[in-house]
């Protein structure tokens, strides 16, 4: 792995099988990449080796860039992937820092990584934090100049070991190479290359400017558990870090929104005592009012610059905390946007920090990029409140303000942005453009700031004739750095772009340049192929982690939601074969009537049978003394009944109770309620949240699903349906999905957790039917033969509205001979009782037969 060229291009090359006789990959899943990057080269090499298909799938595990292949390998060979891609390195808290998501998930003979660091300017510090683990300690080793810099980490195959005789690997995580260049005295550096240059700008030794932050901070219910318990924290740290020159306040939202003072204090270690007893206390619940909050932090910075109380050097900023989309007052996100354009005074910062996949982060990011700030989105893992404090760390201290870098007339064009708001300590500016023609050989600017201003210099020919000498660094990567810039500000404007025609122009900018400089984008998507074009490698940048799982698939093909039940060959509708994986696989289908659909996939079929029961019942799904979970769903019957026509009935609520920590979460189609025996939680649909309440986790998609984990084991889905409210007969209702690798105990039953456990299943004598367009055939199941006929049942997974046809053989008569015992018999009292054991059941069964 090497890295030169001014910060711009990394070298990473794969060596995936060393064995002669066996192949063991470096990384199962190797995560090194980051956002917007560019691949030059795909090489594939095969030699002698067994026959085997590898993939690999290459992605930073936060901004999602992933990149699938598969290659045949003939026997006996030995195959080798190397892959070049450059990435511009951002300075932040004073560093550069590289960092490599090592995870092989097995042992590997020869584990090597090597970053190599040149630096014409020369280097100021170079440092390997132990990310790795204490298991790790001083293994990386560092050999380094004025200029250049080499970190080898190479592990032994006994020093991966977990322990001495273990068989599994303890490298799991993040190896960080971290550094700085030396800088002159005026802190610049001004290098021209291909015709093209590159301005760095990163002044030390100056002292913060005073700053006016509002902390604005989401606490409805969404935030409840351990969103809420890590933003406390890392706030317990931020408010330690204001000084008596700074001034703050707190607003915290649901659908009311408090303020903790309604003027800004200054940072005394009285009020910053007071403030974070205040924020210790916040409870979350209630709706989400957005819109007035933000107005309400405005109004206060407002007030305090119209009462003299700002310093005219300060920076004053709002910080917004939150993980959802607005639901009380003001909801529509255009309104909000226009609102806080039209307050917020050119001197006001907004930063926004969005916690969790199913944020509106595009929202967020445009708010804050058209109101002089920067949004950021922390993944909600045990490591939240680090990520929040880090970000804050990166703009708690502002140094300088209004900085345009300036260039002489006729001397450069096609410059990306020059004007900055606001430089925080540790940062860096980076200006780009291309030089013009002329007989000098040397480029000047000059930067200004508040009472600061520098010039720089640079020679056109001496920096490329260096970067040619050098085995690891490349000459031209100015003009690369200049599109990188380029493109990344056209996507801002893209986001901000008032109209259809002024889009649609910055997006034919951006693919011109993303196809003349090999950009993976979010508006393209790159195809490498192998000479033979036997071997593709598709490199996709999806726009949001919400979109899913499978973001790099074939675009001519729709990727199925992170829930679908596909694992293995399908068919596309060119009758091409296609391999789709994804996260879970769901073998249990409930939905209205209800009918049910189980998948089994050892006999590769589907089985669909209807319960003929009333509204008001309560249906045993899955009753699992063992584990300590019961799930059950409770009927509720249409609007009126058409003459003779049975009574339709459809899960209303749908009930997951966990005994051993006694808490049960009951999922109807009007709200989410969690109790845990002490306290009762509720949630609206129009939320979007994360809990943890001891085991069980729950997790909501806004008017849309809520998934509930229990101990990591077994997973229930629930999918909302809407209907229109004035429909003479139908009511909304839920769909219940339950995937096939729950870890259910032995004593596992009910009509769906008794498939954990897939049936002897054959179906034979297949003949025309009573209804021509229908099948019928003989189904031997559990010792009963079945006359079952070929059907079909609506899945609402990838279509919520009108659901996609699953072909099945139905079973009759509310799925007699195919489920143990009569249908009544999984009714039961209670939305958290369990079923009758087992026995119980087999002895009913065997008596209605």
């Amino acid at each position: 792995v090497t890295s030169g060229g001014q910060r711009s291009l990394l070298k990473k090359k794969l060596q995936v099988c060393e064995s002669q006789k066996s192949c063991l990959f470096v990384c199962d899943q190797i995560l090194i990449f980051h956002h917007n990057l560019q691949i030059n080269s795909l090489k594939i090499l095969q030699c002698d080796f067994l026959d085997f298909f590898s993939s690999f799938c290459l992605a930073n595990s936060q901004d999602m860039e992933t990149f699938k292949t598969e290659v045949h390998v003939p026997p006996g060979s030995k195959t080798e992937f190397e892959l070049h891609y450059q990435e511009m390195m951002q300075r932040k808290l004073g560093f550069y820092e590289h960092s490599l998501y090592l995870q092989p998930g097995r042992l590997v003979p020869q584990f090597q990584v090597d970053v190599y660091i040149y630096e014409p300017s020369g280097i100021a510090s170079v440092e390997t934090p132990n990310t790795l683990g204490e298991h790790f300690s001083g293994m990386a080793k560092l050999t380094s100049s004025k200029n250049k810099a080499h970190v080898v980490f190479k592990p032994s195959l006994q020093q991966q070991r977990k322990c001495e005789n273990c068989t599994t690997s303890a490298i799991d995580g993040i190896f960080t190479v971290k550094y700085d260049v030396l800088r002159d005295s005026n802190a610049g550096e001004l290098h021209v290359s291909d015709g093209h240059f590159v301005h760095f700008f990163a002044p030390a030794n100056l002292s913060p400017l005073p700053k006016n932050i509002v902390f604005v901070i989401d606490v409805s219910g969404s935030m409840w558990g351990v969103k809420m318990k890590q933003t406390v924290e890392a706030m317990q740290t931020i408010l330690d870090d204001l000084t008596m020159d700074d001034y703050f306040s707190i607003v915290d939202f649901n659908h009311n929104v408090r303020c903790w003072s309604e003027e800004l204090v200054p940072g005394s270690n009285i009020q910053v005592a007071e403030a974070k007893k205040y924020i210790q206390n916040i409870k979350p619940n209630g709706g989400t009012n957005i819109n007035e909050a933000l107005m309400r932090a405005v109004q206060m910075l407002v007030k305090a610059s119209n009462q003299g109380m700002i310093d005219p050097r300060s920076v004053s900023m709002i910080m917004l905390v939150s993980d959802g989309d607005p639901t009380v007052g003001e909801i529509k996100l255009s309104a909000i946007q226009k609102n806080v354009k039209k307050v917020m005074r050119e001197e006001f910062s907004l930063f926004s920090l969005g916690i969790g996949f199913d944020v509106d982060y595009d929202f967020l990011e445009r708010i804050a990029m058209e109101n002089r700030g920067v949004a950021q989105r922390i993944y909600t893992s045990h490591d939240a409140s680090d990520q929040i404090r880090r970000f804050y760390s990166q703009v708690s201290s502002p140094l300088l303000r209004k900085i345009t870098v300036q260039f002489p007339e006729n001397s450069v064009s096609d410059v990306t942005q020059n004007h900055f708001d606001k430089y925080f300590s540790g940062s860096e500016l980076v200006v780009a453009g291309k030089v013009l023609p002329s007989e000098s050989t040397t480029l000047n600017s000059f930067t200004t700031a508040f009472a600061v201003s520098h010039t720089y210099t640079s020679d056109y020919l001496e920096l490329d004739a260096e970067l040619a000498q050098q085995q690891h660094a490349f000459t031209g990567f100015a003009r690369q750095m200049w599109a990188y810039i380029t493109v990344n500000q056209l996507l801002a404007e893209r986001s901000l772009a008032p109209t259809a025609v002024k889009k649609r122009k910055i997006t034919q900018r951006i693919l011109t340049l993303a196809v003349e400089h090999q950009f993976v984008t979010p508006l393209t998507a790159l195809l490498v192929e192998s000479e033979e074009a036997k071997e593709r490698l598709l490199a996709d940048s999806p726009k949001d982690p919400k979109q899913g799982c499978c973001a790099g698939a074939d675009k001519n093909h729709l990727s199925p939601p992170f829930w679908n039940s596909c694992i293995g060959p399908s068919t596309s509708p060119t009758s091409l074969p296609v391999t789709v994986v994804c996260l879970c696989i769901f073998c249990v289908t409930v939905e209205n009537d209800p009918h049910f659909i189980v998948h089994l996939p050892k006999n590769n079929m589907d089985v669909c049978f209807n319960i003929d029961s009333e509204p008001g019942h309560i249906l045993n799904l899955v009753s699992d003394p063992g584990a300590g979970v019961v799930v059950n769903g409770q009927l509720v019957g249409s609007k009126r009944v058409e003459e003779k026509e049975k009574v339709n009935t459809y899960f209303g609520t749908i009930s997951v109770f966990y005994q051993p920590d006694g808490i049960r979460v009951s999922v109807s189609t009007d709200r989410i309620d969690l109790t845990d025996g002490r306290n009762n939680h509720s949630f609206t649909w129009g939320a979007t949240a994360d809990i943890t309440q001891d085991r069980v986790k729950v997790s909501i998609v806004k008017d849309s699903k809520v998934m509930v984990t229990v101990d990591d084991k077994i997973t229930v889905m629930v999918l909302l349906h809407r209907v229109w409210k004035k429909h003479p007969t139908h009511v909304d209702f839920l769909g219940l999905y339950i995937p096939n690798n729950n870890q259910y105990s032995s004593q596992a039953h009910g009509l769906i957790g008794q498939f954990g456990q897939e049936p002897e299943v054959r179906v034979f004598n297949l003949h025309q039917g009573a209804n021509p367009l229908k099948k019928e055939a003989t189904m031997e199941v559990k010792g009963n033969k079945l006359v079952v006929t070929r059907g079909w049942q609506k899945d609402y997974r990838q279509d919520n509205k009108r659901g996609s046809d699953v072909v099945c053989w139905f079973i009759h008569n509310s799925g007699k001979g195919f489920i143990d015992g009569h249908y009544t018999n999984y009714i039961v009292p209670r939305l958290d009782s369990f079923l009758p054991l087992r026995a119980t059941i087999r002895k009913a069964h065997r008596g209605t037969m």
